[in-house]
Order: C-alpha cells, then sequence, then structure tokens
C-alpha cells in the first residue's frame, strides 16, 4: 500500500521555508543545528524563519547564523506574511540567476 504523505526527510525537500517557534533559550542552539542540517541537505535554499519569545539581543547571532525574519509577540500576521512571501521571492530570485 502506498503511504499518501511524505515522511519527514521527504517532507524537507519539498520546503520553501521553515518556521521555527520554540521556548526560551533554545533558539541559539537549535537554529544553528537546524540551519547546518539543511546545508547538509544540499537545501540552502529552504529560509529559516523563527518566531516566539527572543531577546531583542540575540537577533544579531540568529540572522548571521542564517535566519532570514525573526517574529516576536505583538507582530501583525500581515506584516509577517509580506516579510516571508518577499524573502521567498528574493531566494527564488538568486537561485534562478544561479542556473
Amino acid at each position: 500500500m502506498r503511504r499518501m504523505s511524505p515522511s519527514p526527510g521527504e517532507a524537507m525537500t519539498m520546503l520553501a521555508c521553515f518556521a521555527l517557534a520554540r521556548e526560551p533559550l533554545h533558539h541559539n542552539t537549535l537554529v544553528p543545528e537546524l540551519i547546518k542540517e539543511l546545508r547538509n541537505l544540499n537545501r540552502p535554499d529552504i529560509l529559516v524563519i523563527c518566531g516566539g519569545v527572543i531577546p531583542p539581543q540575540d537577533y544579531p547571532f540568529l540572522y548571521e547564523s542564517g535566519v532570514c525574519s525573526i517574529f516576536g509577540p505583538g507582530t501583525r500576521i500581515p506584516q509577517a506574511a509580506v516579510e516571508v512571501l518577499d524573502n521567498i521571492e528574493k531566494s527564488l530570485e538568486k537561485t534562478r540567476q544561479a542556473m
């Protein structure tokens, strides 16, 4: 019988972006590990987005690690949606130019 939904590994190959919202203090270890694993899977094109309670002083580290957007508490959904779509468009353009 054929499986109807993709495995986690298969799902990772289909993503355009990956959003991560975790408990405070885990972002500085989990996010770099996630980005490293995406690179190991040869998927640097998958955008990583963080949200939740993240101290603003940690934002530079996360951006340097490869995060494209960070949304803290109170972020308006329309604002976040526009930023995510803009980041996806920029990533697609970069991929097209590399071809």
